[in-house]
């Protein structure tokens, strides 16, 4: 908690304050990819459907799900890496 400042205001680290900030949004914006991406095995309409790997899709990686699963891989990154400067950032005061 931080220490109160003159005439009983509250000093606040204003760079660990912003990359808290950044870090919660990271966080739900994590959450909301994550929650946006199918399973991988699609339910009972993928059992149905078959395979949905065509001829023309085959090479085809900007696929809704591929690029869901590229976001999530770089806003996991970001998120562990901005929590880790919270902690740094915490632990010096």
């Amino acid at each position: 908690m931080p220490h109160p400042g003159p005439k009983g205001r509250c000093s606040v680290n204003i760079p660990q304050l912003i990359l808290s900030i950044v870090d919660v949004a990271a966080a739900i914006f994590l959450i909301a990819v994550v929650l946006l991406q199918s399973g991988k095995s699609a339910g009972l309409s993928g059992a149905i459907a078959g395979v949905a790997d065509t001829f023309m899709a085959k090479n085809r990686a900007k696929t809704w799900d591929a690029k869901l699963a590229k976001l999530t891989k770089i806003c996991g990154v970001v998120f562990f890496v901005v929590t880790l400067v919270v902690c740094v950032l915490s632990a010096r005061l």
